[in-house]
């Protein structure tokens, strides 16, 4: 089937089932915050719905730590402001030389910037093993062909909602994100860097350069030590987003993608078509590289061609774009998968559409190109970022049917699409 043979009545239902599904988890369920109870009744609410028009669905569990991907922000700012305030302190007091001051606030920084690096950067499972672990549970959906499996498409959404963002929600009139985290971690670096010439000053003649940064830098370390009591506010974790558009925009696009073949009597010959809801995602991608680690064989191994759609919020129109970069641009997704996708948005008559980067933050689809496994990312969302990004003003009043529809419009192409040709053409 081509998709200008797809009903379009089909397509406008699911959007309405969308709007309606998404108010109700919300008002029903609570807050999500990954691992918790809403997050798994959500969840449950999801399969007895995908109950009636998939041919399977099961849960797997696995463990997180939802504190450890943000709650380091505390750590590390607490702890190299009481470094350059007591440090510094001590050496005005001739407890300790300046020169020792420097020492620590070079470690304490560069410890401080490793761990950012690790978690917030590159994602890795770094501070995980000092968190309470709770358990998460990913879904999945599937929507078996008529014949033999030779491809597998995954549509894929996550459930959980973020902590909130105080940078955000307080800085609706001015840019108090940027603001705040440039002079975080531009501070933190000039810190770093501006220590680090002051102990090599201390062996090495410098000349008046030298003495020059011996005598006066430390004075930038106490505007670093003021950034930083911003990052110790920067999350809110008594507040969790209501998650309307990020994520259950995507969640909805996964299940509707296969509520809506079923609705239009599609029945794919060679294609298996599978909703994955994952829980975790805002706690660092924990559900999506686990299922990446856990079905690595079967998405590569098995002789089954499998590529990975990620839906990350469907809102902003304007910005609504393949993200073959991913991860602050560390990451490149496949780019015939993303290839396919852009041409199956040409397809359904929308040309706008851009290949861009996630370039501060991340998304599902990395974990699976991290894996080694074919993935790529479909978002709509303001990169400014946009006003309800993790913050209470997501919730159901800000849900855009139209830009929910052309991202369904834009899945189901390319389900076709990949049905008909794969990625070898």
């Amino acid at each position: 089937m081509k998709f200008a043979d797809f009903p379009q009545a089909v397509i406008d239902e699911n959007v309405d089932y969308t709007v309606k599904e998404i108010t109700n988890v919300i008002k029903k369920y609570g807050p999500r915050e990954s691992g918790n109870e809403n997050c798994l009744a959500a969840e449950k609410h999801i399969k007895k719905e995908m109950d009636t028009f998939c041919d399977e669905t099961h849960f797997e569990s696995y463990k997180m730590a939802p504190k450890a991907f943000l709650q380091w922000t505390k750590l590390v700012s607490a702890a190299i402001f009481l470094a350059v305030v007591v440090c510094g302190a001590l050496a005005l007091s001739s407890v300790i030389t300046m020169f020792l001051a420097q020492c620590i606030v070079c470690g304490v920084v560069f410890v401080g910037l490793f761990i950012t690096v690790m978690e917030f950067l590159m994602y890795k499972r770094f501070m995980d093993v000092f968190y309470k672990k709770v358990e998460g549970h990913n879904l999945l959906g599937v929507r078996k062909p008529s014949g033999e499996v030779k491809r597998r498409i995954v549509i894929s959404g996550h459930i959980d909602a973020a902590y909130e963002w105080r940078h955000i929600y307080y800085g609706k009139k001015i840019p108090l994100m940027t603001i705040c985290m440039g002079a975080t971690i531009g501070g933190a670096i000039i810190s770093f860097i501006l220590s680090a010439i002051c102990i090599v000053a201390n062996f090495v003649d410098m000349g008046a350069f030298g003495d020059f940064m011996l005598t006066y830098s430390y004075f930038f370390h106490f505007f670093t030590a003021l950034a930083m009591v911003t990052l110790f506010l920067f999350v809110d974790f008594k507040t969790i987003s209501p998650g309307a558009n990020d994520n259950l925009t995507g969640t909805y696009a996964a299940v509707s993608a296969l509520r809506m073949l079923d609705m239009a009597g599609v029945d794919l010959e060679h294609t298996e078509v599978c909703a994955m809801i994952t829980d975790g995602e805002e706690a660092g991608l924990r559900g999506c590289k686990q299922w990446a680690k856990d079905h690595y064989d079967e998405y590569m191994n098995s002789g089954v061609e499998t590529a990975v759609l990620c839906v990350d919020t469907l809102t902003d129109l304007e910005y609504l774009n393949v993200y073959n970069r991913d991860m602050t641009g560390t990451v490149k997704h496949n780019p015939k998968f993303s290839q396919l996708v852009m041409d199956s948005a040409i397809e359904a008559g929308h040309n706008d559409l851009k290949f861009a980067n996630v370039f501060f933050g991340s998304s599902d689809a990395a974990a699976f190109t991290q894996a080694g496994i074919t993935a790529t990312c479909l978002a709509a969302m303001d990169p400014a970022p946009a006003d309800y990004y993790h913050n209470r003003r997501d919730s159901y009043d800000r849900l855009v049917p139209e830009a929910i529809k052309t991202g369904y419009e834009v899945i189901i192409s390319t389900i076709l699409n990949f049905d008909e040709k794969g990625l070898g053409e």
